[in-house]
């Protein structure tokens, strides 16, 4: 199915948000499908703006922020008397950038909600991350050989914090700890302990 997503890089796939449309009597439209002009085959598309009621197809009359987690932002009607005779991508696009930033708050609580990392450790961050900006600006190699310990530091530390959290804590409580879906929280824990996520 294709559709706009949006996503960060802390969260991914746990908090992927999209524009979601509602008709006008409150129910989700299924995707529309467009046939092949070149050959067998087609596209599901769920994109907002496909829902203008041409051709056949179902005229959205909310647009509304959605978030793989379940969270859903506030209702934007869409004035049909006003879009008229117009793509509704962009008589829409307002209405849509409404939706978008109403994820991103979305996404802030989320981030507010996650275990807060200490204050000398976000400054190390964003100091490395500066610094390394800096060194890939006059020299790619040393930059990319300081990137290379911090995957390797990453990996190292990594692992005995995943190991930690399997033996004090369940999946459920990491996951809400980390904002991610309880998936991909098993997932990130896996990857960095070195074990299987079921196992």
């Amino acid at each position: 199915m294709e559709r706009d997503v949006w996503t960060t890089d802390e969260f991914g796939g746990s908090h992927q948000g999209a524009v979601g449309v509602l008709l006008a009597d409150g129910t989700i439209p299924d995707p529309v499908y467009f046939d092949s002009a070149s050959g067998p085959g087609g596209r599901s598309v769920a994109q907002w703006s496909v829902y203008d009621g041409r051709q056949g197809r179902p005229r959205a009359a909310v647009l509304r922020a959605v978030c793989s987690c379940g969270w859903v932002g506030s209702q934007h009607c869409l004035d049909w008397d006003v879009i008229g005779g117009d793509e509704l991508a962009e008589a829409g696009d307002g209405q849509a950038a409404a939706c978008e930033r109403g994820w991103d708050a979305h996404t802030a609580d989320v981030a507010a909600a996650a275990v807060p990392l200490p204050e000398a450790v976000t400054i190390l961050l964003e100091q490395l991350e500066t610094e390394i900006d800096k060194l890939t600006a006059t020299s790619p190699v040393a930059a990319l050989r300081a990137v290379r310990a911090l995957e390797v530091l990453a990996g190292r530390q990594g692992y005995w914090a995943a190991r930690g959290i399997r033996s004090n804590h369940d999946a459920g409580q990491a996951a809400a700890a980390l904002g991610l879906s309880e998936r991909e929280a098993r997932r990130l824990i896996a990857r960095l302990g070195v074990w299987t996520p079921h196992a």
